[in-house]
């Protein structure tokens, strides 16, 4: 006879069954709390993938005088592996990452001597045709034109703050960092930030100093920004000690800077194979193209690898608010939620917001 009690443990026993199916599709994101060049090959190799033909490792050489950016020792041993080349596209504001020959000699004193360096817009850029994909944003998108010449990219991204991003990791690496500085500029394109609470200016000028675009002034002892001169950059969001600039979300709504990002990456991951490494390390509010970036505002975290660029991006903000002790650690730190980019990346099909963290010890 078939009790009500042996209906509910059979309902339970699929239940379960139901479930662990479920975990076993959800993309794996490995992790390790070792920053080691070891520990980053090991974690690599678990994803069991073997790329053939010519292999770019997209990582960020750091802007001239931060001092947040990843040591490029803790790659070499898996650039030896794989026979990579370090890749990057110039920059789009004016210093030394905006001109191809000045931006090796950069990223050589940084440490990065032990690969070949390929700039790709150093023979300017490619226009892409992305009619197809029926974006919100573009019909066509900019690419430095050298993108084209590798088989498989590896997309090394120092996961950090960033003042119109809220956060930079794998979309923004792959977003902002394939694309020439005319595609940058696409993305960039009207967000023009603002001077809030203009009164408690001090006149200080870190941000005329560090503004590529000579578009910020003092006025009668306070900062004023010409929006024609505006390149969008964000740099004077990172360079204000006192936290007054801000994107100007009234020109620019909420999430379209994040949906341009997203949708830039996610033509780029369209058109070549690729595998995300996130190093959750030196975490501050700005990113490496800030010359003087705050001191990281938590502690370091780890590594993550993973084939889901939704996955990993997504496990990344989950550590850091965990680590950070709060719901959202880049809103928390610069007034900026990053989450958009890992919603509309999704939205795309892009990837899986759950995921299956594996931790290698």
């Amino acid at each position: 006879m078939i009790t009500f009690k042996k209906i509910i443990v059979s309902l339970m026993a699929i239940l379960c069954t139901v479930s662990v199916v479920a975990q076993d599709k959800l993309p794996v994101v490995y992790f390790t709390k070792e920053i080691t060049p070891e520990s980053l090959l090991k974690l690599y190799e678990k994803l069991d993938i073997h790329l053939t033909g010519k292999t770019g490792v997209k990582v960020h050489f750091g802007e001239d005088g931060n001092r947040n950016f990843i040591n490029p020792e803790l790659y070499r041993l898996l650039i030896e592996k794989v026979n990579g080349y370090f890749v990057e596209t110039n920059v789009l504001y004016v210093g030394k990452r905006r001109f191809t020959e000045s931006h090796i000699q950069l990223a050589k004193e940084h440490g990065f001597t032990y690969a070949p360096i390929d700039i790709l817009d150093s023979d300017g850029e490619k226009d892409i045709d992305v009619r197809m994909f029926n974006l919100k944003h573009y019909k066509r998108v900019k690419v430095g034109r050298h993108f084209l010449n590798y088989d498989n990219y590896i997309i090394i991204s120092h996961f950090k703050g960033h003042g119109s991003a809220g956060f930079g990791g794998a979309i923004k690496n792959l977003a902002m960092g394939f694309a020439s500085p005319g595609g940058k500029m696409a993305q960039h394109a009207t967000d023009v930030p603002i001077i809030n609470d203009i009164a408690n200016c001090i006149g200080c000028a870190a941000c005329v100093q560090n503004c590529p675009a000579n578009a910020i002034s003092i006025i009668n002892g306070k900062a004023t920004i010409d929006k024609e001169k505006c390149l969008g950059c964000a740099k004077c969001i990172a360079e204000c000690p006192l936290k007054l600039i801000s994107p100007d979300r009234k020109k620019l709504a909420e999430n379209v800077f994040l949906e341009r990002l997203v949708e830039y990456a996610y033509v780029f991951q369209k058109e070549k194979p690729m595998v995300y490494i996130n190093i959750l390390a030196n975490i501050s509010a700005s990113c490496d193209c800030s010359a003087r970036a705050p001191l990281p505002f938590t502690q370091d975290i780890g590594i993550l690898v993973s084939t889901d660029i939704v996955a990993i991006e997504k496990a990344s903000h989950d550590l850091v608010s965990m680590g950070h002790h709060c719901e959202d650690a880049f809103l928390k730190e610069n007034g900026v939620s990053g989450i958009g980019q890992v919603n509309y990346a999704e939205k795309l099909g892009m990837g899986n917001q759950k995921y299956k963290l594996v931790e290698i010890k």
